[in-house]
């Protein structure tokens, strides 16, 4: 029995969303039903924390609105998530940043992360994608290559 249980709770998983931890900044896109009428609405803030547990694992988004701190708590893998987006990736040595409910203005600030060359904002690949940004580089370049080779043969005089 418990065989086909997780073999039910694999197929309830989802693969489509993006790598992200404690610290990020995201935008959580929701669909809402209302009546008979269904809308996407977002909630953007800080992720302050996971809940793993298992295909039933929850993440904690904190906002300020208004003055007025907001926590919302979404279950990673349910079917009324449309879409995750990663805005900033934050640069945190906690699992929990649960320090923020106490703070806010300046305080409540989260380092944004660098990567290895110094610079803000590291693009990460989402899953599905299909390469890094410097391979997006090398691949244009390679691409850009074969029509200057042909725009030089035909410049070149024929003998």
């Amino acid at each position: 029995m418990s065989n086909l249980l997780r073999e039910l709770e694999k197929s309830q998983l989802r693969s489509d969303l993006p790598a992200f931890r404690a610290g990020d900044t995201v935008r959580v896109f929701l669909r809402i039903r209302e009546g008979e009428k269904e809308r996407v609405q977002y909630f953007e803030g800080i992720v302050i924390g996971f809940h793993r547990n298992g295909p039933s694992t929850t993440f904690k988004v904190r906002k300020e609105s208004y003055g007025v701190g907001v926590e919302r708590t979404f279950p990673l893998n349910s079917p009324l998530i449309e879409k995750i987006v990663v805005k900033k990736k934050g640069d945190v040595r906690r699992a929990k940043l649960f320090f923020l409910r106490k703070v806010s203005g300046k305080k409540a600030r989260i380092r944004e992360k660098k990567d290895w060359l110094g610079k803000k904002g590291i693009d990460v690949p989402v899953e599905g994608t299909a390469e890094t940004p410097e391979a997006a580089v090398a691949a244009s370049e390679e691409i850009a290559a074969p029509e200057d080779a042909a725009q030089a043969e035909a410049t070149e005089p024929k003998e």
